[in-house]
């Protein structure tokens, strides 16, 4: 890949039973090494560029998502991992699980399974950075144009 920069991941968890989050934290360990893609993970949704979900959306989970969301600035991409946060798995059909992370942000790529295996979060995370390049070359062209219609 030939990225401009390296993109820095946000990882929240939804509502899961933790089994996508393990794979998720494994895919990021030095055995698969998601790292050597170029992203990074952070904490901070203002510094970062991919979101990457895990779990359900609830009404008590659905404002943070959607602040997390709106922190984060453009471009950015979303990244649903695991069945549940794809649809809402098993659990779609619950009094407390609204459904899966579409239901409150837009999301750009699923990623299925349950739990979603660290070869197919990888997978995933490619076409992220792939995404993300894309919007982040269109972004620049666009300031790049407003830049000079305004001189």
């Amino acid at each position: 890949m030939n990225i401009k920069r390296s993109p820095w991941l946000l990882h929240y968890d939804g509502s899961s039973c933790n089994g996508c989050d393990i794979e998720v934290l494994a895919s990021l360990t030095p055995v698969y090494d998601a790292e050597r893609l170029g992203v990074v993970n952070t904490g901070d949704p203002m510094q970062a560029d991919i979101f990457l979900i895990t779990g359900g959306i609830n009404a008590q989970n659905a404002p943070v998502v959607k602040q997390l969301y709106d922190q984060m600035p453009r471009p950015k991409v979303v990244v649903a991992v695991g069945v549940c946060a794809c649809t809402g798995g098993v659990f779609k059909d619950t009094y407390n699980i609204l459904g899966g992370a579409d239901t409150v942000i837009p999301v750009d790529i699923y990623v299925p399974g349950c739990a979603a295996r660290p070869q197919s979060i990888i997978d995933g995370i490619i076409q992220a950075v792939d995404l993300f390049q894309k919007r982040s070359n269109e972004h620049d062209e666009l300031v790049k144009n407003q830049k000079g219609a305004n001189i």
